[in-house]
């Protein structure tokens, strides 16, 4: 599977494997390390977590599960998020749902990570979420102490539009370090990232994109769905021309955009997994591609 390079020091497989669901998949460490090892024989070497996914279990199930196995940690890049306060956490402060963007608390989190892990570095670290509080030199001066204390490879945010990046990036100009990654929502039934310009200026900017519920969910295949019983019969078509499975032509969508968006998926069937997969040797005609995106956008281009 094709590499993505994020910086100098690392890269991602083309297709992400998420674990935001793991807990519903009901894995003991043992039976996670085996999924590991699918994944990566299989070419999908970067794993997305964060740092509240199960309230930090999934982390720690993970950790468990790579210990297994010596050696397992060199063949994949470890991926997590932080900033998000879950309204039963405390944290030390008061109960309630909110960020936390300062410095010390994205510092404590991967420490947490890192412990939770059992590993030395993350290969990157993305803000989970923007806050309306954030204090942008603040959060990079966090992020570079952490580079440079070799505890993370590289950083990154999750759901930032445009002035969102612009206020963050704006503390790193001149600098050596930069945003690599950003983590948005983008599938053929959630297109807000091509209309509002955040994929346009992320691949200007040079910053790779992730997209997190590339099959929307699951929502794609609801024909109840007003947007996938516009999208469903376009992708069916679409399949059944090239011999193949409705993942595969998402999978293929996603590849077509030069901007090299990488999907992250949120599955444990490695049958889904297999087609998405599959779709990265698939080669979609422009034409199929915008009966896609227009039949997503309820209308025809201008």
């Amino acid at each position: 599977m094709d590499q993505i390079v994020i910086n100098q020091h690392v890269s991602y497989s083309r297709i992400i494997q998420g674990f935001f669901r793991a807990l519903e998949w009901q894995k003991s460490p043992q039976e996670m390390n085996r999924f590991i090892h699918e994944l990566v024989d299989r070419g999908i070497t970067t794993m997305d977590h964060a740092d509240i996914y199960g309230h930090g279990s999934v982390e720690s199930l993970f950790g468990d599960a790579l210990a297994l196995s010596p050696g397992l940690r060199d063949k994949i890049q470890l991926v997590s998020k932080c900033g998000v306060i879950l309204p039963d956490v405390n944290d030390g402060h008061q109960k309630g749902h909110r960020y936390d963007l300062s410095k010390a608390h994205i510092k404590r989190t991967v420490e947490r990570t890192l412990m939770a892990f059992q590993v030395e570095h993350l290969d990157s670290l993305l803000i989970h979420r923007p806050s309306p509080l954030m204090k942008p030199c603040d959060i990079t001066d966090a992020l570079k102490d952490l580079v440079d204390e070799g505890k993370l490879l590289s950083f990154g945010v999750s759901n930032f539009k445009n002035a969102q990046y612009e206020l963050l990036n704006r503390c790193l100009k001149d600098d050596k370090f930069h945003i690599a990654v950003n983590q948005i929502e983008v599938s053929p039934y959630h297109l807000d990232a091509f209309h509002d310009g955040t994929i346009d200026n992320m691949y200007r900017e040079g910053v790779k994109l992730m997209a997190w519920s590339p099959l929307a969910g699951g929502k794609l295949f609801d024909r109840n769905d007003e947007v996938a019983s516009r999208v469903l019969p376009v992708l069916q078509q679409i399949a059944e021309q090239h011999h193949t499975s409705i993942g595969a032509v998402v999978s293929a969508w996603f590849k077509k955009h030069p901007a090299d968006i990488m999907p992250v998926l949120g599955t444990q069937r490695l049958a889904r997994i297999d087609e998405m997969i599959a779709g990265l040797q698939m080669e979609l005609h422009e034409q199929e591609w915008f009966d896609i995106y227009t039949a997503a956008q309820g209308q025809d281009i201008p």
